[in-house]
Protein backbone atom coordinates (compact mmCIF):
# COMPACT_ATOMS: atom_id res chain seq x y z
CA UNK A 1 0.00 0.00 0.00
CA UNK A 2 1.42 3.36 -1.06
CA UNK A 3 1.89 6.40 1.15
CA UNK A 4 -0.91 8.24 -0.66
CA UNK A 5 -3.35 5.42 0.01
CA UNK A 6 -2.40 5.33 3.71
CA UNK A 7 -2.84 9.09 3.93
CA UNK A 8 -6.27 8.89 2.26
CA UNK A 9 -7.35 6.10 4.62
CA UNK A 10 -6.29 8.11 7.65
CA UNK A 11 -8.17 11.17 6.42
CA UNK A 12 -11.26 9.03 5.85
CA UNK A 13 -11.04 7.62 9.39
CA UNK A 14 -10.49 11.09 10.82
CA UNK A 15 -13.52 12.44 8.97
CA UNK A 16 -15.62 9.52 10.18
CA UNK A 17 -14.54 10.13 13.77
CA UNK A 18 -15.39 13.82 13.45
CA UNK A 19 -18.89 12.99 12.19
CA UNK A 20 -19.44 10.51 15.05
CA UNK A 21 -18.13 13.08 17.54
CA UNK A 22 -20.44 15.78 16.13
CA UNK A 23 -23.41 13.41 16.29
CA UNK A 24 -22.64 12.42 19.90
CA UNK A 25 -22.17 16.08 20.87
CA UNK A 26 -25.46 17.04 19.21
CA UNK A 27 -27.34 14.26 20.97
CA UNK A 28 -25.79 15.22 24.32
CA UNK A 29 -26.67 18.89 23.89
CA UNK A 30 -30.18 17.92 22.81
CA UNK A 31 -30.66 15.75 25.90
CA UNK A 32 -29.35 18.55 28.11
CA UNK A 33 -31.63 21.10 26.46
CA UNK A 34 -34.62 18.74 26.80
CA UNK A 35 -34.01 18.39 30.51
CA UNK A 36 -33.36 22.10 31.04
CA UNK A 37 -36.54 23.13 29.23
CA UNK A 38 -38.70 21.18 31.66
CA UNK A 39 -36.70 22.36 34.68
CA UNK A 40 -36.92 26.02 33.66
CA UNK A 41 -40.63 25.60 32.89
CA UNK A 42 -41.29 24.09 36.33
CA UNK A 43 -39.33 26.86 38.07
CA UNK A 44 -41.06 29.54 36.02
CA UNK A 45 -44.52 28.22 36.88
CA UNK A 46 -43.54 27.86 40.54
CA UNK A 47 -42.35 31.45 40.72
CA UNK A 48 -45.25 32.84 38.67
CA UNK A 49 -48.00 31.09 40.62
CA UNK A 50 -46.19 30.99 43.97
CA UNK A 51 -45.49 34.70 44.24
CA UNK A 52 -49.11 35.40 43.34
CA UNK A 53 -50.22 33.48 46.42
CA UNK A 54 -47.73 35.08 48.81
CA UNK A 55 -48.87 37.71 51.29
CA UNK A 56 -48.21 38.68 54.87
CA UNK A 57 -51.16 36.52 55.90
CA UNK A 58 -49.40 33.49 54.42
CA UNK A 59 -46.91 33.61 57.31
CA UNK A 60 -49.21 34.85 60.08
CA UNK A 61 -52.59 33.10 59.67
CA UNK A 62 -53.70 29.49 59.99
CA UNK A 63 -54.74 27.26 57.11
CA UNK A 64 -58.31 28.32 56.28
CA UNK A 65 -61.53 26.48 55.50
CA UNK A 66 -62.56 26.39 51.82
CA UNK A 67 -63.31 29.78 50.20
CA UNK A 68 -62.01 31.79 53.18
CA UNK A 69 -58.86 33.82 53.65
CA UNK A 70 -55.94 32.39 55.60
CA UNK A 71 -52.33 31.40 55.49
CA UNK A 72 -49.80 28.65 56.14
CA UNK A 73 -48.42 29.68 59.52
CA UNK A 74 -49.23 26.42 61.30
CA UNK A 75 -47.91 24.35 58.38
CA UNK A 76 -44.65 26.34 58.27
CA UNK A 77 -44.23 26.03 62.03
CA UNK A 78 -44.92 22.28 61.95
CA UNK A 79 -42.43 21.71 59.13
CA UNK A 80 -39.72 23.72 60.90
CA UNK A 81 -40.25 21.82 64.15
CA UNK A 82 -40.28 18.35 62.63
CA UNK A 83 -37.41 18.98 60.19
CA UNK A 84 -35.32 20.62 62.92
CA UNK A 85 -35.85 17.82 65.45
CA UNK A 86 -35.32 15.13 62.83
CA UNK A 87 -32.00 16.76 61.93
CA UNK A 88 -30.97 16.96 65.59
CA UNK A 89 -31.75 13.26 66.05
CA UNK A 90 -30.44 11.92 62.75
CA UNK A 91 -27.24 13.96 62.43
CA UNK A 92 -25.32 12.65 65.49
CA UNK A 93 -26.31 9.07 64.69
CA UNK A 94 -25.26 9.48 61.07
CA UNK A 95 -21.94 11.14 61.91
CA UNK A 96 -20.99 8.50 64.50
CA UNK A 97 -21.93 5.65 62.16
CA UNK A 98 -20.00 7.31 59.33
CA UNK A 99 -16.93 7.66 61.54
CA UNK A 100 -17.13 4.00 62.47
CA UNK A 101 -17.36 2.88 58.85
CA UNK A 102 -14.50 5.13 57.73
CA UNK A 103 -12.11 4.53 60.63
CA UNK A 104 -12.97 1.10 62.04
CA UNK A 105 -15.24 -0.68 59.57
CA UNK A 106 -12.99 -0.96 56.52
CA UNK A 107 -12.62 -4.66 57.19
CA UNK A 108 -14.89 -7.11 58.95
CA UNK A 109 -18.45 -8.30 58.62
CA UNK A 110 -20.03 -5.63 60.83
CA UNK A 111 -18.85 -2.79 58.61
CA UNK A 112 -19.99 -4.63 55.48
CA UNK A 113 -23.43 -5.36 56.94
CA UNK A 114 -23.83 -1.75 58.14
CA UNK A 115 -22.84 -0.42 54.73
CA UNK A 116 -25.27 -2.80 53.02
CA UNK A 117 -28.18 -1.78 55.27
CA UNK A 118 -27.33 1.89 54.76
CA UNK A 119 -27.41 1.43 50.98
CA UNK A 120 -30.87 -0.13 51.29
CA UNK A 121 -32.12 2.80 53.37
CA UNK A 122 -30.69 5.27 50.88
CA UNK A 123 -32.53 3.69 47.97
CA UNK A 124 -35.76 2.85 49.81
CA UNK A 125 -38.80 5.00 48.89
CA UNK A 126 -39.73 7.41 51.65
CA UNK A 127 -43.25 5.98 51.79
CA UNK A 128 -41.73 2.70 53.03
CA UNK A 129 -40.20 4.59 55.95
CA UNK A 130 -43.57 6.20 56.64
CA UNK A 131 -45.33 2.84 56.65
CA UNK A 132 -42.69 1.39 58.97
CA UNK A 133 -43.17 4.17 61.53
CA UNK A 134 -46.94 3.90 61.12
CA UNK A 135 -46.92 0.19 61.94
CA UNK A 136 -44.42 0.44 64.80
CA UNK A 137 -45.36 3.78 66.41
CA UNK A 138 -48.64 5.21 65.18
CA UNK A 139 -50.62 1.95 65.22
CA UNK A 140 -49.44 1.09 68.73
CA UNK A 141 -50.02 4.60 70.10
CA UNK A 142 -53.38 4.66 68.27
CA UNK A 143 -52.84 8.28 67.25
CA UNK A 144 -50.96 10.28 64.68
CA UNK A 145 -48.36 12.61 66.14
CA UNK A 146 -45.58 15.03 65.35
CA UNK A 147 -43.08 12.75 67.08
CA UNK A 148 -43.91 9.97 64.63
CA UNK A 149 -43.22 12.39 61.80
CA UNK A 150 -39.92 13.37 63.41
CA UNK A 151 -38.85 9.71 63.64
CA UNK A 152 -39.77 9.07 60.00
CA UNK A 153 -37.79 12.08 58.79
CA UNK A 154 -34.85 11.18 61.06
CA UNK A 155 -34.68 7.74 59.43
CA UNK A 156 -34.31 9.50 56.08
CA UNK A 157 -31.59 11.82 57.40
CA UNK A 158 -29.42 9.08 58.93
CA UNK A 159 -28.33 7.17 55.78
CA UNK A 160 -27.56 10.39 53.90
CA UNK A 161 -25.32 11.67 56.70
CA UNK A 162 -23.68 8.25 57.11
CA UNK A 163 -22.72 8.05 53.44
CA UNK A 164 -21.48 11.65 53.28
CA UNK A 165 -19.45 11.37 56.49
CA UNK A 166 -17.82 8.12 55.43
CA UNK A 167 -16.93 9.47 51.98
CA UNK A 168 -15.55 12.75 53.32
CA UNK A 169 -13.41 11.03 55.97
CA UNK A 170 -12.09 8.64 53.35
CA UNK A 171 -10.82 11.63 51.36
CA UNK A 172 -8.64 12.88 54.22
CA UNK A 173 -4.99 12.08 53.34
CA UNK A 174 -3.48 9.22 55.32
CA UNK A 175 -0.37 11.37 55.89
CA UNK A 176 -2.36 13.54 58.32
CA UNK A 177 -3.31 10.53 60.40
CA UNK A 178 0.21 9.11 60.32
CA UNK A 179 1.71 12.44 61.38
CA UNK A 180 -0.64 12.60 64.36
CA UNK A 181 0.12 8.99 65.32
CA UNK A 182 3.83 9.75 65.09
CA UNK A 183 3.36 12.50 67.68
CA UNK A 184 1.75 9.99 70.03
CA UNK A 185 -1.87 11.11 69.64
CA UNK A 186 -4.45 8.41 70.47
CA UNK A 187 -6.88 7.32 67.77
CA UNK A 188 -9.87 9.12 69.27
CA UNK A 189 -7.90 12.37 69.33
CA UNK A 190 -6.80 11.88 65.71
CA UNK A 191 -10.41 11.32 64.63
CA UNK A 192 -11.89 14.30 66.51
CA UNK A 193 -9.09 16.80 66.01
CA UNK A 194 -7.59 15.85 62.64
CA UNK A 195 -9.78 13.80 60.31
CA UNK A 196 -13.18 15.15 61.36
CA UNK A 197 -11.93 18.73 61.37
CA UNK A 198 -10.42 18.29 57.91
CA UNK A 199 -13.69 16.88 56.57
CA UNK A 200 -16.10 19.16 58.43
CA UNK A 201 -17.11 21.21 55.36
CA UNK A 202 -18.07 18.04 53.47
CA UNK A 203 -19.94 16.66 56.48
CA UNK A 204 -21.89 19.88 56.90
CA UNK A 205 -22.68 19.76 53.19
CA UNK A 206 -24.17 16.29 53.63
CA UNK A 207 -26.27 17.47 56.56
CA UNK A 208 -27.64 20.39 54.56
CA UNK A 209 -28.48 18.12 51.64
CA UNK A 210 -30.30 15.78 54.02
CA UNK A 211 -32.30 18.71 55.40
CA UNK A 212 -33.14 19.79 51.86
CA UNK A 213 -34.38 16.29 51.08
CA UNK A 214 -36.68 15.88 54.08
CA UNK A 215 -38.06 19.41 53.75
CA UNK A 216 -40.22 18.33 50.83
CA UNK A 217 -41.14 14.81 51.92
CA UNK A 218 -44.88 14.20 51.92
CA UNK A 219 -45.40 10.43 52.03
CA UNK A 220 -43.78 9.77 55.44
CA UNK A 221 -45.80 12.55 57.07
CA UNK A 222 -49.10 11.35 55.62
CA UNK A 223 -48.72 8.13 57.63
CA UNK A 224 -47.25 9.67 60.77
CA UNK A 225 -47.99 13.32 61.57
CA UNK A 226 -51.05 13.55 59.29
CA UNK A 227 -52.20 17.21 59.58
CA UNK A 228 -54.42 19.71 61.35
CA UNK A 229 -55.76 23.21 60.72
CA UNK A 230 -54.81 24.73 64.07
CA UNK A 231 -51.75 26.25 65.67
CA UNK A 232 -50.26 23.46 67.75
CA UNK A 233 -46.75 22.98 69.07
CA UNK A 234 -47.70 19.71 70.80
CA UNK A 235 -45.70 16.98 69.07
CA UNK A 236 -47.86 14.38 70.75
CA UNK A 237 -50.80 15.36 68.53
CA UNK A 238 -51.31 15.41 64.74
CA UNK A 239 -49.27 18.25 63.30
CA UNK A 240 -49.56 20.23 60.10
CA UNK A 241 -46.66 20.48 57.64
CA UNK A 242 -46.05 22.26 54.36
CA UNK A 243 -45.72 19.17 52.12
CA UNK A 244 -48.92 17.55 53.38
CA UNK A 245 -50.80 20.86 53.24
CA UNK A 246 -49.62 21.39 49.66
CA UNK A 247 -50.77 17.88 48.74
CA UNK A 248 -54.17 18.43 50.33
CA UNK A 249 -54.78 21.93 48.95
CA UNK A 250 -53.48 21.21 45.45
CA UNK A 251 -55.95 18.31 45.07
CA UNK A 252 -58.91 20.47 46.09
CA UNK A 253 -61.27 22.38 43.75
CA UNK A 254 -61.10 25.55 45.88
CA UNK A 255 -59.22 28.49 44.41
CA UNK A 256 -57.96 29.88 47.74
CA UNK A 257 -56.51 26.49 48.70
CA UNK A 258 -54.81 26.15 45.31
CA UNK A 259 -53.20 29.59 45.69
CA UNK A 260 -51.90 28.66 49.12
CA UNK A 261 -50.58 25.37 47.72
CA UNK A 262 -48.54 27.25 45.12
CA UNK A 263 -47.31 29.64 47.81
CA UNK A 264 -46.17 26.64 49.86
CA UNK A 265 -44.41 25.14 46.85
CA UNK A 266 -42.59 28.44 46.32
CA UNK A 267 -41.50 28.60 49.98
CA UNK A 268 -40.12 25.05 49.91
CA UNK A 269 -38.40 25.64 46.56
CA UNK A 270 -36.66 28.77 47.82
CA UNK A 271 -35.64 27.05 51.04
CA UNK A 272 -34.21 24.02 49.25
CA UNK A 273 -32.44 26.27 46.73
CA UNK A 274 -30.80 28.26 49.53
CA UNK A 275 -29.68 25.07 51.29
CA UNK A 276 -28.20 23.69 48.07
CA UNK A 277 -26.31 26.92 47.37
CA UNK A 278 -24.88 26.95 50.90
CA UNK A 279 -23.95 23.25 50.60
CA UNK A 280 -22.17 23.76 47.28
CA UNK A 281 -20.34 26.81 48.66
CA UNK A 282 -19.11 24.86 51.68
CA UNK A 283 -18.09 21.90 49.51
CA UNK A 284 -16.00 24.13 47.26
CA UNK A 285 -14.26 25.57 50.33
CA UNK A 286 -13.46 22.08 51.60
Amino acid sequence: MSTAELYAMRRKRHASRKRINALALTLSLGAMAFGLVWLVWILFETVRLGIGGLALATFTEMTPPPMEDGGLANAIMGSLMMVGLATLIGTPVGIMAGIYLAEYGQKGWLGSVTRFINDILLSAPSIVVGLFIYSTVVARAKTFSGWAGVLALALIVVPVVIRTTENMLALVPSALREAAYALGAPKWRVITSITLQSARAGVVTGILLAVARISGETAPLLFTALSNQFWSADLGQPMSSLPVTIFKFAMSPYENWQKLAWAGVFIITVGVLVLNIVARTLFRQR
